[in-house]
């Protein structure tokens, strides 16, 4: 859950990563090379597995801290975010200002065009772990 004193910092990183979103074409290629930096705890994909992180098939549109067989902090699964763009965006930046207790230690990325582009990448992979267009 975004705290009161975390609200407004939570709302200037979205409004930076939705004009992010709208400057830049989204590049999935750009956005799978991107991953690597997620990869050592994250996976996607048919034959993804948890790492120390959750797989992030179908994470777009998703609720957060959901996902079956992995163990999110109480803050995460109790956040009540759904991760659409906007919050994505957000948290990719300053994961600590989303969402301040989560187990998630990864500081975030800087650059707006890499989470327009990693956001794109994980919007190819549905739930099961089967890329779509």
């Amino acid at each position: 859950m975004i705290s009161r004193n975390n609200g407004a910092a939570f709302a200037i990183t979205a409004l930076f990563a939705i004009a992010a979103t709208e400057t830049y074409s989204q590049d999935v290629t750009e956005g799978e090379k991107v991953f690597k930096k997620c990869a050592a705890c994250h996976a996607v994909g048919e034959d993804a597995k948890q790492k120390v992180g959750p797989v992030l098939n179908g994470v777009v549109g998703a609720q957060a801290g959901q996902i079956e067989g992995f163990k999110y902090s109480d803050a995460m699964a109790e956040s009540g975010l759904t991760w659409d763009e906007e919050t994505l965006a957000a948290f990719l930046s300053k994961p600590k200002d989303v969402v301040p207790k989560s187990k998630m230690t990864f500081a975030g990325l800087k650059d707006s065009e890499d989470i327009a582009n990693l956001i794109a990448y994980l919007a190819t992979f549905g739930p099961d772990g089967t890329t779509q267009n």
